[in-house]
């Protein structure tokens, strides 16, 4: 039995509105989604997204991004865009992420997509369990992508924008496989760093380009 079973939480049965309902009916008005991709990566900025749903027009088949296709992704990324209230996309860079950290560099993130947005929430459901300090009420869900509709939207949203960034990438350094593993450390990528080495796109923080460095400066020396 799982922590979520003990809450009394079907992830199976997918995300859902209530903790939109619940949320607009306190606060008197509308609430995004709010949520990030690309903690894990080598390589690239980590991006996030804030979502405001429109209750009447919410998008068929919403669920935790990595539930899906990535057909079934970019069609419904598409229509999030075309029927929500608003978007909004933002990043935290390479150097951003190497200065403050990652955790810190995706709260950012976080920030950035809540303030970009047209339309201005009175409340944010954002995915897992740290308070970005958007500003405004928040309230965090521990896998909040599979309980929440506009979270879920978020994180479509999200993925499909940075896949897409990251198969624009791969174009300039086609040997790290960018547009095949969004920048993660399978083996292909981990190969292309000893062969070829640390593009401006690595980050230097992270430990496997750190020893790579740290081995190339001890060669210097």
């Amino acid at each position: 039995m799982t922590l979520f079973d003990h809450a009394g939480i079907d992830l199976s049965a997918g995300p859902d509105w209530r903790a939109e309902e619940r949320m607009m009916a306190e606060l008197g008005g509308l609430v995004c989604g709010v949520d990030e991709v690309g903690r894990g990566p080598l390589a690239g900025p980590v991006v996030a997204a804030a979502v405001i749903l429109d209750p009447v027009r919410v998008p068929v088949g919403l669920n935790d991004s990595k539930k899906l296709t990535e057909k079934a992704r970019v069609r419904l990324a598409a229509e999030i865009r075309e029927v929500a209230l608003a978007v909004s996309i933002a990043e935290a860079s390479v150097e951003e992420i190497d200065t403050i950290n990652i955790l810190e560099a995706a709260m950012l993130a976080m920030r950035r997509a809540v303030a970009g947005l047209a339309v201005r929430p009175l409340g944010a459901l954002v995915d897992g369990n740290r308070d970005p300090l958007i500003g405004i009420t928040t309230e965090t869900l521990v896998k909040g992508d599979a309980r929440s509709l506009s979270i879920a939207a978020a994180s479509i949203v999200a993925k499909v924008f940075r896949d897409e960034l990251m198969k624009n990438l791969a174009e300039k350094h086609p040997e790290y496989g960018w547009d095949r593993n969004a920048g993660y450390g399978v083996p292909v990528h981990l190969e292309a760093l000893k062969l070829v080495g640390v593009t401006p796109f690595h980050r230097k923080s992270f430990a496997p380009i750190r020893d790579i460095l740290h081995q190339q400066n001890t060669l210097t020396d």
